[in-house]
């Protein structure tokens, strides 16, 4: 989705956890960007020493290596709560009140599940690459100018777990609308119509979000 969230705030228990990871996300976000920003700034330093001097950047390969992580995966979570992942709209769009909180907790549940098994799986992995007795506390780094490979195999089980506790609240709070027969819901991402989509996009570029 562009533009403003479709997440319903109140003044929940849920809602208020829902803002307040919503913060730590925007900060995952803003790394993001900023280290896509770095990279692009390389990316010129490379190109330039390359056609001018004939001396590309040293190790640019090594840096896409590292940063790319936090690139695609910091932002994950954030994306997750604003209903920006893939999602089968076409046939959830169809569903109204407790059928819909239904399905929607069911691929929550799905989801959760998976990202429970990444959180594990990635850990591990940075477990294998991180050693404290180690040359900058590694046990393997890049092959061309030899940085450390644990801090980007850090950031990975980090966004997952930021990721889970995102689900985790969609979770109650899917259930909780299922239960109760909610409208609409705090701290879950909410279906639009394609006008209302189209109303938030143009209310996004206006500036008045």
């Amino acid at each position: 989705m562009a533009g403003a969230s479709a997440v319903h705030s109140d003044d929940s228990l849920i809602s208020r956890l829902d803002h307040s990871l919503l913060r730590v996300e925007r900060v995952f976000v803003l790394v993001a960007g900023i280290f896509a920003f770095m990279l692009m700034f390389l990316a010129v330093i490379s190109v330039t020493g390359r056609n001018l001097f004939n001396e590309p950047l040293r190790g640019y390969v090594d840096w896409i290596e590292t940063l790319m992580p936090l690139i695609a995966i910091l932002g994950v979570s954030y994306v997750q709560r604003e209903g920006g992942h893939i999602r089968m709209d076409i046939l959830i769009g169809q569903l109204k009140g407790r059928p819909l909180w239904l399905a929607e907790f069911v691929t929550t549940l799905a989801i959760f599940l998976v990202i429970a098994a990444l959180v594990y799986g990635t850990w591990a992995h940075f477990d294998r690459s991180f050693d404290l007795s180690k040359p900058l506390w590694s046990r393997d780094s890049t092959i061309d100018i030899g940085l450390p490979l644990w801090p980007a195999k850090l950031v990975v089980p980090v966004a997952f777990f930021v990721m889970s506790l995102r689900l985790i609240l969609q979770l109650i709070g899917f259930g909780r609308a299922f239960v109760l027969g909610l409208e609409s819901p705090a701290a879950v991402p909410l279906v639009q119509s394609v006008a209302e989509q189209a109303a938030q996009e143009a209310e996004h570029i206006s500036g008045r979000d």
